[in-house]
């Protein structure tokens, strides 16, 4: 038997890494500019003291921190994505390390910048938006400061939480460190008898097997180590939820959620109307899980279970030309000048393709005001990375479009907003894939991989949403957040979510010790919001409803003109609403009932 090698980054062709010379032509030219930075930050902390003499000190005051911080951006993302490609590499380690420096030292110069802002009283303020037109241009941007009025400490205070920014990062960073480079998973067998030594990246792609024997022993062996550390996974995990309780309650919020939701002005009843809305129709997810025990054939449907195609292996698959041929075909009904744009991202090198030793997991889209909109992948041959592909190439358009559009002030788009564009991509993939293929095998084997994929979307990613603001109430109250703890709950929700017809007492107690986004502090919701978002524009630009792509293409280009709620609003959306949810898990349902049918046919 052989085991399979994962390549190291100088193994990897040229073609199908990122082309980084956009931000950088080279390191050197990073130190240049970071030196430069550097010698710029005392020309910001020149301008304190001055903000409230006239409305043009104000807008002087302003363009130097957005120049600084343009530049800050630059030298912090280089290093960052350097650092993703090998986290084993101790060159951009050290410039990463260096960059978090920089953005310390930078938010520890700026302390002073909001609360001077808002000791300039509101009317005077007002009077120089009315009377200064290059102020003007900055309402939006001063109005979104302003509105802090109530949780902006004194100039010491917020000089004090600068100088920690380090120190409350810290357990994000362990967790990415220990997860992504120093955990070391054990090797499996494969259907074929080759060794296999699993990643974050092989793990799914080993838990689609139509062996059960492969699933089982990937599932364990993978959560074996996570079990070595679960008492670590914990500490880390209940040291970053007190970090943002405490910074909540130092900025004198009631919550961690409504701390994280304030920043970008999305009331908590959005996120209580995404809780209250999918547990009402978690029959529905219930129902597909019996579904898939009655498929399967199995005695007692596992975890392990819940991934791979139920029509036994894929009859279709991609490499990734096949999938770039794709990609331009089923985002097409976009327009053309939309298609441009992935075939830049595919000609001028925006993807790092393929997995590497010491490569961070997964996939993101990432990039400056300045540069292109990277991608980072580690693809495999698979209807998942297919739609992965989109997913992220969704990200970047977004992104790419803002920057045409907008002004570097404006030039960024909302948190929650983030995930709509990437998800009507993977929407319109769907319905070309249905549109496509009509053998019966085939459109079976999708529609199994869209009930999928909008339950990991809807439902899954609900189930991380209330299980993260159960950990942030419960710290909250004084509970401990032990493993056992939180291990002896997500047990229970996972029940709760999928129903009686899968086993939830198993290894999926200890899920919790590797998702990231629980890191992330209340962003994983946006996942289910906005796929509910983009499944509503997707089917109103597929049917053609007059104006509806121009303000989708309106929104990708709005940037954070508005605020994120009111961009929605303008594009036709109130995501207030439960509607637009429901209309979601409709399509759900729709597309569960035709896939019964296509079976009941088939027997």
């Amino acid at each position: 038997m052989t085991t399979q090698q994962i390549k190291t980054r100088d193994q990897v062709e040229e073609a199908y890494t990122w082309d980084l010379t956009t931000m950088f032509a080279d390191d050197a030219a990073w130190e240049q500019e970071l030196t430069e930075l550097q010698e710029k930050l005392p020309k910001l902390a020149a301008v304190q003291g001055s903000l409230s003499e006239s409305p043009e000190q104000l807008t002087g005051a302003i363009e130097v921190l957005l120049d600084t911080q343009r530049s800050l951006e630059k030298i912090y993302v280089y290093a960052s994505m350097k650092n993703d490609q090998d986290q084993n590499n101790t060159t951009y380690q050290t410039l990463d390390a260096r960059a978090m420096q920089l953005y310390s030292q930078y938010a520890q110069t700026v302390a002073f910048f909001e609360p001077e802002l808002l000791a300039i009283p509101e009317e005077t303020l007002s009077k120089w938006l009315e009377e200064n037109d290059s102020l003007a241009f900055y309402r939006q941007m001063l109005d979104d400061k302003t509105r802090f009025r109530a949780h902006v400490l004194s100039q010491e205070e917020e000089l004090l939480l600068a100088q920690a920014s380090e120190i409350f990062d810290g357990a994000n960073k362990t967790f990415g460190l220990l997860n992504n480079a120093d955990l070391v998973f054990p090797a499996i067998e494969d259907e074929n008898g080759q060794q296999i030594q699993l990643t974050h990246s092989l793990y799914g792609k080993m838990l689609e097997s139509s062996d059960r024997r492969v699933r089982q022993d990937t599932f364990k062996a993978f959560y074996s180590v996570y079990d070595q550390f679960k008492n670590t996974m914990a500490s880390v995990l209940s040291t970053q939820i007190k970090t943002n309780n405490y910074k909540a309650k130092v900025r004198r919020f009631n919550s961690a959620r409504e701390a994280a939701l304030f920043r970008n002005n999305i009331p908590e009843s959005v996120y209580d109307t995404l809780l209250s809305t999918v547990e009402n129709r978690l029959s529905l997810l219930h129902r597909y899980v019996a579904l898939r025990k009655e498929l399967l054939k199995v005695d007692n449907l596992e975890m392990y279970d819940m991934y791979t195609p139920l029509l036994g292996d894929a009859p279709i698959k991609f490499n990734y030309e096949e999938a770039k041929e794709i990609t331009l075909k089923a985002l097409a009904p976009l327009g053309d000048d939309y298609v441009s744009i992935m075939q830049e991202a595919f000609d001028e090198r925006w993807i790092d393709l393929f997995e590497n030793k010491g490569k961070r997991s997964g996939a993101y889209s990432s990039g400056t005001y300045d540069s292109k909109p990277y991608i980072l992948m580690n693809w495999q041959d698979n209807i998942n990375w297919l739609y992965t592909l989109v997913h992220e190439l969704g990200h970047s358009a977004h992104s790419y479009l803002t920057h045409k559009h907008q002004e570097y002030a404006y030039g960024d788009y909302s948190i929650f907003l983030a995930e709509i564009a990437s998800t009507t991509n993977e929407n319109l993939l769907t319905n070309y894939l249905l549109e496509t293929y009509q053998e019966p095998h085939v459109r079976l084997y999708i529609l199994n991989h869209f009930l999928d994929g909008l339950k990991g979307t809807m439902f899954r990613q609900t189930q991380f949403a209330e299980f993260e603001h159960f950990m942030y109430e419960s710290d909250a109250n004084g509970q401990p957040l032990t493993q056992q703890f939180l291990s002896d709950n997500y047990r229970e929700m996972n029940a709760k979510y999928y129903g009686p017809s899968v086993n939830s007492d198993s290894e999926i107690a200890l899920e919790w010790t590797r998702i990231p986004h629980f890191y992330y502090n209340y962003y994983v919701f946006q996942y289910a919001t906005g796929f509910a978002a983009a499944t509503a524009f997707s089917n109103w630009i597929l049917a053609g409803k007059e104006g509806a792509l121009e303000k989708y293409l309106g929104f990708l280009k709005s940037g954070s003109s508005q605020y994120a709620i009111d961009t929605m609003k303008t594009a036709g959306l109130d995501m207030t609403q439960s509607d637009y949810i429901d209309a979601a898990l409709d399509v759900f349902e729709n597309r569960l009932n035709e896939f019964e049918t296509l079976l009941a046919q088939k027997k």
